[in-house]
């Protein structure tokens, strides 16, 4: 990966010293995901795979 990458928490985190929370990093064409504890650990999901990992999320959290 040629780029740097610009890596944002969600706002839901413990704040900038948790290491426990998601972090998502974009570019033109594609959407970055790691794990706060792996940083080296990255996932580069296709949209159609991206939108079904958050539609099970999604359905496991329901109240």
């Amino acid at each position: 990966m040629s780029q740097t990458l610009r890596w944002q928490k969600s706002s839901f985190s413990g704040g900038d010293d948790d290491t426990n929370c998601l972090e998502i990093a974009t570019t033109p064409t594609t959407l970055h995901l790691r794990e706060s504890d792996e940083p080296a650990t990255l996932l580069s999901p296709t949209p159609t795979a991206l939108n079904a990992l958050l539609t099970a999320l999604k359905g496991q959290f329901r109240a």
